[in-house]
């Protein structure tokens, strides 16, 4: 159990990286909740502020290390922890 969730984690975060790395900046939409309609007429749903993220050049590397590192290390647990 304990492998399966390490190799989980250093997958997921080898794809963050590489996902940090492809992209050069990520914008959120955030939309308000809409309020039930009371007329016939629909209304679009307003948008809120939008938010903006852009990875550091060190995210990327860090991410794809780590995962790597966290990968491998999944590796070295032993399949049945205290059984034969």
């Amino acid at each position: 159990m304990w492998r399966a969730l390490f190799l989980a984690i250093g997958l997921s975060l080898m794809i963050l990286g590489l996902e940090c790395l492809a992209t050069e900046r990520v914008y959120f939409r955030v939309h308000d909740a809409q309020p039930p309609a009371t007329s016939l007429v629909a209304s679009a749903p307003q948008a809120g502020p939008e938010k903006q993220f852009a990875p550091a050049p060190w995210m990327p590397w860090s991410f794809l290390s780590s995962g790597a590192v966290v990968f491998i290390y999944s590796f070295t647990i032993p399949r049945k922890m205290g059984g034969k």
